[in-house]
C-alpha cells in the first residue's frame, strides 16, 4: 500500500491518498508531456514562485513588458487555414497578455454551489489558489494580471512562464499557473496549465481549434488518460508519482472578438452537469 504524506493538512492527505487509489503510478520518464511543478506544504499562491525559483536556482523577472502565456501562437502548430482564420487580436492576447486588463464574471448552478463553498474553505484560502467566488456577480470584478517569467541565468532562456492573476481590490489570487504547451501521445498539441498544490499539481490540458468566425476554443473534454482534460498530480511519501484523470469534470474556453474587446467564455461541467459559467471582459 503507497501512502500521501503523512504532515500534512488531513483534507490534502486524503485527496491525495484518494488519487493514489483511484489513479496510477506513473514514470516521469514516460510521462514528459503530463507532469508540471509540484507546490509545496507552507504556501501556493505568489509563494510558489519563489519557492520554485529559489530550488532550481531561477530569477525571477516580474512585470515583464509584451509578454504572454504563449512566446508565439506557432506553438499551437495549428493547421494553416485555422492560423489565417483566428482573430489577430485573440493571437495579440495570448503573444502579449500582460497588456491587457481583465473583468470577470462568475454565475454557479445552484447545485454545486455548496461545492463550491467547501472547496473555497477547505482548500482556496488556506492556500491562497483557486480563491472563486461563491457568490453571482451581476457586476464584474477587476483583476491584476501579470505575466512572470522564470529565467535560467545560465542559458538566460525562459524556463517557466507563470500567469498571476488576483483580485484588485482584495488581492487574493484566483490563479496562479505556469502555462506552457505539450504534446499528447495522440501528437496533439495542447496549452498546459499547471496549478501547484501541496505535494502535487491540479493540471488542466487544453486542446485548440478555431472557429469560422476566429474565436479560439480551448477544450478539456477527453474520455481517457492521456487526452485533453483534468488531472491531478502528487508525488507519495516515498515520492512516487502518481496521477488521477477526471474523465467526469470538463472544461471549455472560448476567446473571442467582440470589436470593442475581447470577449472570454469559460463552462465547466461535472458530469455533463453545468458547474458554473466564467465571463471574462478583455481590454
Amino acid at each position: 500500500m503507497n501512502w500521501a504524506f503523512t504532515m500534512q493538512k488531513f483534507q490534502d492527505w486524503a485527496t491525495q491518498q484518494w488519487v493514489i487509489l483511484w489513479g496510477r503510478k506513473i514514470n516521469p520518464l514516460e510521462h514528459s508531456w503530463l507532469l508540471g511543478s509540484f507546490g509545496e506544504l507552507n504556501g501556493i499562491g505568489e509563494d510558489f514562485i519563489y519557492q520554485l525559483a529559489q530550488k532550481e536556482q531561477l530569477i525571477v523577472e516580474r512585470n515583464a513588458s509584451e509578454k504572454g502565456i504563449l512566446d508565439t501562437i506557432h506553438s499551437l502548430h495549428l493547421p494553416e487555414n485555422d492560423l489565417n482564420q483566428l482573430s489577430k487580436k485573440v493571437i495579440d492576447f495570448y503573444e502579449h497578455t500582460c497588456n491587457y486588463n481583465l473583468n470577470f464574471q462568475v454565475k454557479w448552478n445552484p447545485l454545486f454551489k455548496p461545492f463550491g463553498i467547501l472547496v473555497n474553505k477547505l482548500f482556496s484560502k488556506r492556500i491562497n489558489q483557486l480563491n472563486i467566488p461563491t457568490k453571482n456577480k451581476e457586476q464584474s470584478k477587476e483583476l491584476t494580471s501579470e505575466i512572470i517569467q522564470l529565467i535560467n541565468p545560465n542559458t538566460n532562456k525562459v524556463q517557466y512562464t507563470v500567469w498571476l492573476r488576483k483580485f484588485k481590490t482584495s488581492g487574493k489570487v484566483v490563479y496562479s499557473g505556469i502555462y506552457e504547451t505539450c504534446q499528447l501521445p495522440s501528437g496533439i498539441t495542447c496549452v498546459k496549465a499547471v496549478f501547484p498544490l501541496p505535494k502535487g499539481n491540479a493540471t488542466v490540458i487544453m486542446q485548440p481549434s478555431v472557429t469560422s468566425n476566429g474565436a479560439l476554443i480551448l477544450n478539456s473534454s477527453g474520455k481517457k488518460f492521456g487526452d485533453a482534460g483534468f488531472y491531478f498530480l502528487l508525488s507519495d511519501s516515498k515520492d512516487n508519482f502518481w496521477g488521477q484523470f477526471i474523465s467526469s469534470f470538463t472544461d471549455k474556453l472560448i476567446v473571442s472578438d467582440s470589436e470593442k474587446y475581447l470577449i472570454a467564455q469559460q463552462s465547466l461541467k461535472l458530469w455533463n452537469f453545468k458547474v458554473a459559467d466564467f465571463n471574462y471582459k478583455i481590454n
